[in-house]
Parts: structure tokens; C-alpha cells; sequence
């Protein structure tokens, strides 16, 4: 089972609920589903992480929690993946958000000169913001649906997995004893019947 891989990785839940960002959620956070882990918690959990890791918007942790909280599925993941698109990453994430955009709108990119800068994206964003925004919805969509089903299809092999394992390492039963003593005392029985009908004959 993945659950010990995503314990190792994923932020601890006491550290979250006492984020300065996430703490007014207030009793909101109380919801044990949003910290199980189980099949449709942790695939829930990542795809709400990977749309709101698309979008770009400076509160992507909280719309990421909000969604968890919603949605009731595993907030510690939701927020971690949202990471994916961090200061270095950013840039290069949104630009082909937007490119991928304007080849949906049907329009050739307007815009100056890409810089891989968050500063280049506050610049253009009078002229991207139509083609930026489309892209980034319907790639984090895509990405949102491609994460739920492979966790979904990955944690039932895993399952499927560990039950054929366990079911390999069973010990065979062995003969019982007195089964094979009463087996050959009733043979002997039979055969015993069966000699004078042959000496008759």
C-alpha cells in the first residue's frame, strides 16, 4: 500500500492545520476525511492538487484546501502538489498554459518577447490573460482527471497485489492422519467383503 510513501512525503497534518494561511479554516480542518488515506481520499486529494497547481492565482494553497475541505478528500496532498509549480517552475508552466491557450482560441500569441520571469507575466497580462486562463483550466482539468484515475487504477493493483502475496505465502494444509487411517482401514473392509464373492466364483 502506498500509505507509507505518502506519510513520508506529504506535510504533516499538525503543521498545516497551524499555517498561517490555513489556520481561519477553523473547525473546518476537524473533518478526519480530509487526513485519511484511502483510495478515493488520496486520489481525490491529487487531483485537486494538480488543477490549482495550473492556475495562476498567489493563493494557490488555500483555493487547494478549500477544495479539499469541499470536496472531503485528503487535504495535506492537495496542498503539496499545488508546489509543483513553484518561483522555478512558474514561468515555463504558465507560458505553454498560455501558448496551449491561443492554439485553442485558434489565435497566434501576441505577446512580447517570452522572459522566464514571473515579473515578464506581470507585464503581458493585459494581453494574455484570455488564452493564459483557458490553457491553464483545461490542462489543469485534463491533469486533474489523469492523476484521480491512475491513483485509483495504481492503489487497486497495489491492493490486488499484496492479496495475491499473501495468499502465496499460506502454508499448504497438510493430509490429516487419522482421515488416511480411516481411508485405509475402509479399503481393507472393502476388500475383505470383496473376497469371498470372488472365491463363490
Amino acid at each position: 500500500m502506498p500509505r507509507h510513501l505518502i506519510k513520508r512525503y506529504a506535510p504533516d497534518p499538525k503543521a498545516l492545520k497551524k499555517h498561517k494561511y490555513l489556520r481561519h479554516l477553523g473547525t473546518l480542518l476537524h473533518d478526519e476525511n480530509l487526513w485519511h488515506l484511502n483510495r478515493r481520499s488520496v486520489a481525490g486529494g491529487i487531483a485537486t492538487g494538480l488543477f490549482w497547481a495550473m492556475i495562476p492565482i498567489p493563493v494557490q494553497m488555500v483555493t487547494a484546501a478549500l477544495s479539499a475541505v469541499f470536496f472531503r478528500v485528503n487535504l495535506p496532498i492537495s496542498v503539496a502538489l499545488v508546489w509543483l509549480t513553484n518561483p522555478i517552475t512558474m514561468p515555463a508552466v504558465f507560458y505553454f498554459n498560455y501558448l496551449f491557450g491561443t492554439w485553442l482560441l485558434g489565435s497566434a500569441p501576441d505577446a512580447g518577447e517570452f522572459q522566464p520571469s514571473l515579473e515578464w507575466f506581470s507585464r503581458e497580462i493585459g494581453a494574455i490573460w484570455a488564452p493564459l486562463y483557458l490553457g491553464s483550466v483545461v490542462l489543469g482539468t485534463l491533469l486533474a482527471g489523469l492523476g484521480y484515475g491512475l491513483m485509483r487504477i495504481y492503489w487497486r493493483w497495489n491492493v490486488l497485489k499484496r492479496f495475491r502475496a499473501r495468499i502465496g505465502r499460506r502454508p499448504q494444509a497438510k493430509p490429516d492422519a487419522r482421515s488416511d487411517a480411516d481411508g485405509h482401514r475402509a479399503a481393507s473392509a472393502h476388500d475383505a467383503c470383496a473376497t469371498p464373492d470372488r472365491d463363490r466364483g
